[in-house]
């Protein structure tokens, strides 16, 4: 089955759920996916370099989070 099929028996499907509880999880998994790989896409040179350089700023004037407090501040989402 070719990925043009596959998407409009998708949409098909996702026109007759009645169940609005699982719409929303479906629907915050794809959102929440989207998210996930915005975040992920790869950084130009430019914004690696000026991300580099802010971090290199802030080890120079001691702006930083050790190690223990940023996993206490993890521990703390959950």
């Amino acid at each position: 089955m070719d990925l043009q099929t596959r998407k409009s028996n998708l949409i098909t499907y996702l026109a007759q759920i009645q169940d609005e509880h699982f719409f929303d999880k479906i629907e915050e998994y794809i959102l929440a996916r989207l998210k996930r790989e915005d975040y992920l896409k790869a950084l130009s040179f430019k914004e690696l370099n000026k991300r580099i350089d802010q971090s290199l700023e802030d080890s120079k004037s001691n702006n930083m989070t050790e190690s223990n407090d940023l996993l206490s501040e993890i521990k703390q989402w959950q």
